[in-house]
């Protein structure tokens, strides 16, 4: 079952969305491959320490996170990958590397790629390795409202 604060939340706003089952997959890139989404519709959560500050940056599943330009946007004088075991406990609900891009719901600032806001719809872990929800780009940007700017390239 997905997420019920995500669920919660998209319901609360009215929010249109569609829950996608897969078989268990734990790249971005397998989760698309299964469930027959375009790898520049799956949006990915990488979890960042911006200046030691927990963000997410998220990103078409197809691409990856170019570091130095998400430094250089941000203005931030350290960008790093966040471990497992630094942000697992901000997401209670969820299996790790599973958590959803509402990092609004959470606490946690948004980065999203300028590639990913090109996309009509989005679809993206639904707190597990098994599910998927699927909302319009506008409606997850006018309510988890995210810094849009460049720090992707195709892997």
């Amino acid at each position: 079952m997905p997420l019920r604060k995500l669920k919660e939340f998209l319901e609360s706003h009215k929010i249109k969305y569609v829950t996608i089952s897969h078989s268990q997959a734990f790249t971005a890139q397998e989760i698309a491959a299964t469930s027959h989404i375009p790898g520049k519709q799956l949006a990915k959560t990488v979890m960042v320490k911006i200046d030691g500050t927990m963000a997410m940056a998220v990103l078409p599943a197809s691409h990856r996170v170019d570091f130095d330009q998400l430094k250089k946007t941000t203005g931030a004088k350290r960008v790093e990958l966040a471990t497992e075991q630094e942000f697992k406990d901000l997401f209670p609900e969820c299996e790790i590397g599973a958590m959803p891009p509402f990092g609004n719901l959470y606490g946690v600032q948004v980065f999203v790629a300028e590639s990913l806001a090109e996309a009509a719809d989005i679809a993206f872990n639904a707190g597990s390795h098994t599910e998927l929800i699927r909302v319009s780009y506008k409606d997850f940007e006018t309510h988890a409202k995210p810094k849009v700017m460049k720090f992707s390239s195709t892997q």
